[in-house]
């Protein structure tokens, strides 16, 4: 069964590039120096940004439904990052070196079932969620934070 893992779209963080340390703080966003690798995941390219960097800490509401699973937490978005992932059949790296919790959703936004998976049995995790015909979707979590990671949908 094919899939693809998809990176955030760069154009819904725009208005917080280049804003001043100020700016972002009034709006509950901070700006990062990368210091540790791996150590800062970036939502749009879902790769560890390199030290040296700069991310932007804010809030993302990740699950946007009208359920009980309706989300939000603290993601990294990188200041440079300009194009979002789409690759089939890959785990990037940021995902695979770490522990991930699949969160399986239907079509209107409830969580049907969730595995935690890490490495080389993200692949197998994957497809074991897909194969309920009534998951329309996947959210990749970094489980010992509970961060947003990725979307994950089938693919053609």
């Amino acid at each position: 069964m094919a899939f693809r893992v998809l990176g955030l779209d760069p154009g819904l963080f725009a208005n917080f590039i280049g804003r001043t340390d100020a700016e972002l703080a009034a709006c509950g966003a901070r700006r990062c120096r990368v210091d540790t690798y791996p150590g800062f995941p970036d939502r749009i390219a879902v790769r560890d940004l390199a030290i040296g960097e700069t991310a932007i800490l804010l809030n993302y509401e990740h699950q946007p439904a009208d359920t009980p699973y309706r989300s939000r937490h603290a993601i990294f978005v990188g200041e440079t990052a300009r194009e979002a992932l789409d690759v089939v059949d890959t785990i990037p790296d940021a995902l695979y070196r770490r522990p991930i919790s699949l969160r399986a959703f239907d079509d209107v936004g409830d969580m049907r079932a969730a595995e935690l998976c890490a490495g080389e049995a993200l692949i197998p995790g994957i497809e074991r969620l897909f194969a309920d015909p009534g998951v329309a979707y996947l959210h990749a979590h970094y489980a010992l934070r509970g961060c947003y990671a990725a979307r994950i949908v089938r693919s053609a």
